[in-house]
C-alpha cells in the first residue's frame, strides 16, 4: 500500500514539471528561420593526383594535373597554411582530420572568403610535430566535415616544404646551412 501511494505521488510530481523554457515558442521560430548547412559532397576521386609546386613555387598544390587542386600548403612567416579547396559555409569552423603515416591528427580549420567563395583554411606553426602526418612515405586521408575525404598520395615534397617553412632550431644560424 505504501508503495502504491509513493508511486502515485511520484507520478503527480513528474506530471507537474514546467516547460523547458518560458520562451519555447520564440526558440522554435528562430530555429525555423535558420539556414541549413550545405549538403555534404561525395569524396572526390584522387587517383592520379600528385603534389606539385605552384608556378611561383610559393605553394605546394595537391591535385590532378590540369584540374583545380584539392588541397594546398603555403608558408607564411613560419606558419604552415593549409587550404582545402571545397566550398564552405560562411564563417564556419571545423576540424581537418588527417590519418596516415602512423598518426591521427586534428587541425583547426575555418571558412575564409577567397574572392566570391568561402573555402576551408587553417594555419599552424611549421615546426608543429603533428605535421609529421604529412611527412611520411604513406598515403594520408584528410577529411573536412561536409567536404568529403581526400586521399593524399605519398610524396617527399610535403616533408621538404614543411622543413623549409619551419624556423631554424634555437641557436642555429640560418646562414650556416647555406654555406
Amino acid at each position: 500500500m505504501f508503495r502504491t501511494i509513493a508511486l502515485g505521488a511520484l507520478l503527480l510530481v513528474t506530471a507537474c514539471k514546467p516547460p523547458a523554457s518560458d520562451e519555447y515558442v520564440t526558440r522554435e521560430r528562430i530555429a525555423a528561420e535558420r539556414d541549413a548547412p550545405r549538403t555534404p559532397i561525395d569524396s572526390p576521386d584522387t587517383e592520379g593526383a600528385v603534389w606539385a609546386y605552384s608556378q611561383d613555387r610559393e605553394r605546394l598544390l595537391y591535385g590532378k594535373p590540369g584540374a583545380t587542386p584539392f588541397m594546398a600548403l603555403a608558408c607564411e612567416d613560419g606558419l604552415l597554411r593549409y587550404t582545402r579547396f571545397v566550398e564552405a559555409d560562411a564563417h564556419a569552423k571545423a576540424v581537418l582530420a588527417m590519418i596516415g603515416n602512423g598518426h591521427v591528427e586534428r587541425f583547426w580549420i575555418d571558412a575564409e572568403q577567397d574572392g566570391e567563395a568561402w573555402i576551408w583554411r587553417g594555419r599552424t606553426p611549421a615546426d608543429d610535430p603533428r605535421l609529421e602526418v604529412l611527412t611520411g612515405p604513406r598515403t594520408v586521408e584528410a577529411t573536412v566535415p561536409g567536404g568529403g575525404s581526400i586521399i593524399l598520395n605519398p610524396s617527399r615534397l610535403p616533408a621538404q616544404f614543411i622543413t623549409d617553412c619551419a624556423p631554424p632550431p634555437d641557436g642555429q644560424d640560418p646562414e650556416e646551412d647555406q654555406a
